[in-house]
């Protein structure tokens, strides 16, 4: 989001750094009933006009937006790291002028959140209190288990705010080969009591473009965007760590030659901090485990 404000600068609110809360869209006897808390933190930079190389940053708290404040009672509070009494200035044109630009895109959200949640409610019948009800909880840090879309539509719903979230992603690719048929290697990865048998635990599994999966107690979760038997599979994948509502996109492409099946993998999107964890995670609880579990080890010259 930009606001320009005339012999000051350009000032642009460009990444989400922090999103704590949760909300809940519900229908109670025919009510549909919202509520929703969030402490948000955001970055800004800006550009002056009359010494446009100059370093000028801070930041913004949001610690109560909730159903609770209406968009112009939302506190917004604005500091400066970088900039001297050129970031002063604009801190003072954020707090007098820029906050309500801030508060709108606010309310579009609250509008948006109510929308979207309320369009899958199912109007209760007689004698029914609650027919269905939505709850989402977003945190750099969130611990459950479970997996949910509606993390990336809330995540979303963000990001229309024209605030992002942005995170620095790298890519993996590697190759391993297994002593088997592309048949076997496919159905390791995708018939339920195989996929037991290799992550030794229970796990969740639709194999179905769009179906989801959980594996190692939900530490690991995605969907399934398209299945080619035998030859593709593409997931969005996701390790519970990763900043809540990001997910990588995995592509594995499964390559039968005379002797053996390879596997090709490749992974975009993954957070530049995790690689080495990501690529051990894929060696140790995937490939080796899969080899060991089957006897798909790879062929010794």
């Amino acid at each position: 989001m930009n606001i320009e404000e005339p012999g000051l600068g350009i000032i642009t609110i460009k990444e989400l750094t922090k999103c704590e809360g949760e909300a809940t869209a519900s229908n109670r006897k025919g009510k549909l009933i919202f509520f929703y808390e969030w402490v948000l933190h955001l970055d800004w930079t800006a550009v002056l006009f009359e010494n446009p190389e100059k370093d000028v940053k801070g930041s913004i708290e949001i610690p109560n937006l909730s159903e609770e404040n209406d968009p112009d009672e939302i506190d917004v509070n604005i500091t400066v790291s970088a900039g001297g009494s050129d970031g002063d200035k604009v801190k003072e044109f954020l707090r007098k002028k820029g906050t309500s630009n801030i508060r709108k895109k606010l309310g579009e959200y609250i509008e948006t959140l109510k929308k979207e949640y309320a369009v899958d409610l199912i109007k209760p019948t007689k004698g029914q209190a609650v027919v269905k009800e939505n709850k989402t909880h977003i945190s750099p840090t969130r611990t459950d288990n479970s997996f949910s879309s509606n993390v990336m539509n809330t995540t979303n719903n963000i990001e229309k705010m024209g605030l992002g979230c942005k995170i620095s992603t790298s890519k993996i690719c590697t190759n391993h080969t297994f002593k088997c048929t592309a048949d076997e290697l496919y159905r390791a990865l995708t018939q339920r009591e195989m996929v037991v048998a290799f992550t030794r635990g229970d796990v969740k599994l639709e194999v179905e473009k769009g179906g989801k999966f959980e594996f190692f107690g939900g530490n690991i979760s995605g969907e399934f965007e398209s299945l080619e038997p035998n030859k593709q599979i593409v997931q969005k994948w996701r390790f519970k760590s990763w900043p809540s509502g990001h997910y990588s996109t995995v592509t594995m492409d499964i390559v039968q030659r005379n002797d053996c099946t390879e596997l090709q993998l490749s992974q975009t999107g993954v957070p530049s901090n995790e690689v080495e964890k990501t690529k051990e995670g894929w060696r140790n609880y995937y490939w080796e485990s899969i080899k060991r579990t089957f006897g798909f080890g790879a062929i010794l010259l």
